[in-house]
């Protein structure tokens, strides 16, 4: 089934400001495991399958698109599925679409504190939560790990890496643009637009991988996570209307925002060639959008 499907991702042409930029529309690699979550998820079901679990546990906030990636992946293969939600006062309130959709696909939602849910990598919390579910295969917030990693790094083939001078995707816990880079050639620049506000994220990534062809931005954050700006929403709209590519207002529309924004200043050279990672993420869009 993997295979299958990462051989058939389509690639989307369009011209901004000048320079062709093709887009790989990872979000079209499945209606619900939908782009870097599909590459993510890969070895982490596999070594789930081979180790003998039967039970998925993992993490997200209310809008994680991993969440409801996971709750789908895990029905699919035969996994019962549990999500440790951020934000203790949702369990109160409606479920919004991220969250009901993971709930549809058999995915029991237990919410904690914003406090509790910040020690989620501490070695105390994990050996607490190793005690209390034992039978758990468990999931790392966002599915950033080595497997996931190991996964990203297939997002791109061997004529992405040919092909192109700068490939461009959005961040969020690190994990795909570590695999991105870890797969170019050194000849290659790899930019990340970070959805998150603050240099953490590079400082992370510098762990995980040797290569230094690649630097991350948060000046297009619009604020930080899930933050939107009367001026992102409208680019949505307008890029929308304009190429008929579905985004969001966390990851994707922000990278667009910012990839737009550097091409107008003219950062790059016009025969720059520019390849756009959509990593999905589409049932986490506004419904105002």
């Amino acid at each position: 089934m993997f295979e299958q499907i990462a051989q058939s991702i389509p690639y989307q042409h369009i011209s901004v400001g000048g320079i062709n930029i093709s887009i790989k529309r990872l979000d079209l690699v499945h209606p619900y495991i939908s782009g870097n979550k599909f590459f993510k998820l890969k070895y982490n079901l596999l070594t789930a399958q081979k180790q003998g679990y039967k039970k998925l546990l993992t993490f997200g906030g209310a809008y994680s698109n991993h969440i409801a990636a996971t709750a789908y992946a895990a029905q699919l293969f035969g996994f019962e599925s549990l999500g440790i939600i951020r934000g203790e006062e949702l369990a109160s309130k409606a479920l919004n679409t991220t969250l009901n959709t993971a709930q549809q696909f058999g995915m029991q939602l237990q919410f904690v504190t914003r406090e509790a849910y910040r020690q989620k990598q501490s070695l105390g919390y994990l050996a607490q939560l190793q005690q209390d579910y034992p039978d758990y295969y468990v999931i790392p917030e966002g599915g950033t790990n080595s497997l996931a990693i190991q996964g990203c790094q297939e997002i791109l083939n061997k004529q992405d890496c040919e092909n192109f001078d700068l490939i461009c995707c959005a961040v969020g816990t690190g994990g795909t643009i570590t695999g991105l880079i870890e797969a170019s050639h050194p000849q290659q620049q790899v930019l990340g637009f970070s959805a998150l506000k603050g240099d953490f994220l590079a400082r992370e990534i510098q762990q995980l991988t040797h290569k230094t062809n690649w630097k991350i931005t948060d000046q297009y954050c619009c604020g930080g996570y899930a933050k939107t700006t009367p001026e992102l929403l409208q680019f949505i709209r307008t890029f929308e209307h304009q190429h008929q590519i579905p985004l969001e207002q966390i990851y994707t529309g922000k990278m667009l925002l910012g990839l737009t924004d550097l091409i107008q200043q003219g950062t790059f050279p016009k025969d720059h060639r520019i390849l756009v990672i959509h990593s999905g993420g589409l049932q986490g869009r506004l419904a105002a959008l």
